[in-house]
């Protein structure tokens, strides 16, 4: 009898835990149809891989909702279109943004609605009409849209990398590395030869320096002098043959219209010379004869000797 009694208390145990996780789902199931909720239609025009029916729907990091349905776009298959259901209570605006979230490290992911201004209407949320809110790429989503090429990048790297370390190129650089040691043991042996040279060079910079500033002074001299005198002449020049040049048109005005005038002038002169000539040797021998009459007045006049004059 007593084996017989443990079944009964098993079985009756069983049965009550039965009932009452019938009863708990069926209170939930209740529950959950009289809350009242807002349907809303998220657009991706990218992968959505990890997201599934029953996912949760989080607003700022809290649980508001769920998935209900997956389904590509008629018009576009490279676009998914994924019903929600949010708390009717939730406030989403029509500035509210939504994007993906993971869930844990399996891999499953969330949509996550963030934003919204009091200012901004309110969407309602229409299971026969539900509005669209296009979703934004996050960061992890483009990550892992982008980890192929980003592994053939990598897979690249390496394949480069081994190529860099072949043995011909390590030999090379070990070769590099002892001519680097190489040159620099050299330097630091010839360290007193450089440190002269080094204050040479500093002293031909002092000197540049100093030529630099005499050339500046020789300049600033230079200048001073060309504005204080050499620009007044230029000046003054200037100004005279701005005066000049009244008195030049006027000439050659003249001269243009006196042109047969200054010909026939230039042609008396010409006649001049022989007359000169005549004039001169006329002047020469009446100063000798004035001379004569001084030394000899008598002689001269009544025709005495003559006395002949040498010249010295």
């Amino acid at each position: 009898m007593e084996p017989k009694a443990h079944h009964v208390i098993i079985g009756c145990f069983t049965l009550a835990a039965v009932t009452a996780a019938l009863l708990f789902a069926l209170w939930l199931g209740k529950s959950s149809a009289d809350r009242e909720w807002a349907y809303y239609q998220i657009g991706f025009d990218h992968p959505v891989s990890g997201l599934a029916k029953g996912n949760l729907v989080l607003y700022s990091g809290i649980q508001v909702g769920d998935v209900l349905e997956l389904k590509l776009a008629q018009d576009n298959p490279a676009h998914v279109r994924v019903l929600v259901r949010v708390e009717q209570d939730i406030p989403v605006r029509e500035n509210t943004k939504a994007g993906l979230v993971l869930a844990n490290i399996t891999g499953s992911m969330s949509i996550q609605f963030t934003g919204g201004t009091p200012q901004s209407p309110a969407l309602q949320g229409d299971r026969d009409n539900p509005p669209l809110i296009v979703a934004e790429p996050s960061a992890l989503n483009n990550l892992m849209n982008n980890g192929e090429a980003m592994l053939a990048q990598a897979e690249q790297l390496l394949t480069n990398m081994n190529r860099l370390l072949a043995t011909d190129n390590i030999d090379n650089v070990s070769a590099l590395i002892q001519n680097a040691r190489d040159a620099s043991e050299s330097l630091l042996a010839n360290r007193e030869a450089l440190i002269a040279l080094m204050d040479q060079f500093n002293a031909a910079a002092v000197r540049a320096e100093e030529a630099a500033i005499k050339v500046s002074g020789v300049s600033d001299r230079t200048r001073t002098v060309l504005n204080d005198r050499i620009v007044p002449v230029l000046n003054a020049m200037e100004a005279a043959i701005s005066t000049l040049q009244p008195s030049l048109e006027r000439v050659d005005t003249i001269t243009a219209n006196n042109e047969h005038s200054l010909n026939a002038g230039l042609q008396g002169l010409s006649q001049l010379g022989p007359a000169l000539r005549e004039l001169k040797s006329t002047l020469r021998n009446l100063n000798s004869f004035t001379r004569r009459l001084e030394h000899d007045p008598a002689g001269t006049l009544w025709g005495g000797s003559t006395i002949k004059e040498f010249e010295q």
